[in-house]
């Protein structure tokens, strides 16, 4: 029956119509085109950083030394740009869900240096309006799949959103983390998940980092051990 069913409907790439070997994947020329974040990066912020070798202790951007970031450390699969930003907007205002599944490995192995043997993975949540609205929440899509694909327990809904949030396109850094402040706690229940555990936050783009700041102040207020933070994509000055 798989044999039928893969004769009937062959696996095709997550981005375009061309032909792969497995589901979820990304052709050859998606795959080149789509900008991973190889090399060196911000080890606070997963920002690509020109040179070569892998994430350093020392080594953070130029925002990340003026903006003080309450996290330990933090990763990105791609930057917000070109592909990216397609695969981004796909699984976000798309209904692509399936994305998740292809992003989910990518995820994992971007932050494999900072997964613990228990770490919990974490969703940057969503206001219930909005996810009334969206149906689902991206975030928590994708923290499912990078814990499915690490091995690792997820808590889906250890954090809230008690009030809505105005969108933060077009807002200063001040405004963004103004807005963001005090607007994400622990869930009155699902956030005891959270004590004394290794936390690796995911969402599907940082961009100021004040959405993650928000999620990690109330995860240490839940009594978290320690938080990292996880992005499928970073957006830079260049975007």
């Amino acid at each position: 029956m798989q044999s039928l069913i893969k004769l009937l409907y062959p696996p095709q790439c997550a981005l375009c119509d061309a032909r792969t070997d497995v589901d979820f994947a990304l052709c050859g020329s998606c795959w080149a085109e789509t900008p991973f974040i190889e090399g060196l990066c911000c080890n606070t912020c997963g920002a690509p950083l020109p040179g070569v070798g892998a994430p350093d202790e020392g080594v953070i951007c130029d925002d990340c030394m003026k903006i003080a970031r309450p996290w330990s450390k933090g990763r990105a699969v791609m930057r917000y740009g070109d592909l990216g930003r397609r695969f981004v907007l796909g699984l976000k205002h798309a209904d692509r869900t399936e994305l998740a599944r292809s992003a989910g490995p990518w995820l994992a192995r971007a932050a494999r240096d900072l997964i613990a043997e228990d770490t919990l993975f974490v969703p940057i949540p969503l206001h219930r309006m909005r996810l009334l609205k969206r149906r689902y929440n991206q975030a928590a899509l994708l923290a499912q799949a990078a814990a499915r694909a690490a091995a690792r327990d997820c808590s889906p809904n250890a954090l809230i959103r008690p009030r809505p949030t105005l969108p933060l396109d077009g807002h200063s850094l001040e405004q963004r983390f103004a807005t963001l402040s005090g607007a994400i706690v622990p869930h009155p229940r699902h956030g005891a998940d959270l004590a004394g555990r290794r936390v690796l936050l995911v969402d599907d783009v940082m961009t100021s980092g004040a959405t993650f700041a928000a999620a990690t102040e109330a995860c240490f207020a839940a009594g978290a051990a320690d938080v990292c933070v996880l992005a499928l994509a970073r957006v830079g000055k260049e975007t």
